[in-house]
């Protein structure tokens, strides 16, 4: 399985019904609103990388009808090299994406590792085990009492890709 796979589940299914696309190739991942009435939104990943796909996608899962009309959602996004208080305000934000991945992976068959996406800042073992941790408890929480539609949707396809997907999973990331 490639990212492209995944762009062309997603891309004929659910995103068509939400006027979004998903396309890879970015230097940095972003979320392009729509700028008009009837034009697509377009989900921005990383280079091919199948991680940075599913990550991006659950982004968008999360987000609501208002925030899906901004550009990267409206959110604030502190750079590599946050502080402490930083990084647990990331860690606030993320958990809940970071779950809806967490499924995503596990639909696709590829690891699941969070990503605390601070390279260069100062960041706890004992914060990244606690994030973990949490992101694994909500990813249980959203299996017991369901996810949204949208993320349903996504999931489902992605299952459903890798039922009938001819391409050996790739962990590219």
């Amino acid at each position: 399985m490639i990212a492209a796979d995944i762009e062309t589940v997603f891309n004929t299914g659910v995103g068509q019904c939400h006027n979004t696309v998903l396309r890879g190739g970015a230097s940095e991942p972003f979320y392009q609103a729509p700028t008009a009435r009837d034009s697509l939104a377009t989900i921005w990943y990383r280079a091919d990388y199948l991680r940075s796909a599913l990550h991006e996608l659950a982004h968008w899962c999360v987000a609501g009808s208002a925030r899906r009309q901004q550009d990267d959602y409206g959110y604030w996004y502190a750079p590599d090299g946050r502080s402490p208080e930083q990084q647990r305000a990331f860690f606030q934000v993320e958990a809940r994406p970071q779950a809806i991945e967490r499924l995503f992976c596990e639909a696709v068959a590829i690891p699941f590792a969070v990503s605390v996406d601070n390279l260069n800042g100062v960041c706890a073992a004992s914060d990244i085990e606690a994030f973990d941790a949490e992101v694994e408890r909500l990813a249980g929480q959203l299996l017991k009492h369901g996810l949204s539609s949208r993320a349903q949707n996504v999931l489902d396809g992605l299952r459903a890709l890798r039922i009938y997907a001819p391409h050996a999973v790739s962990n590219a990331c």
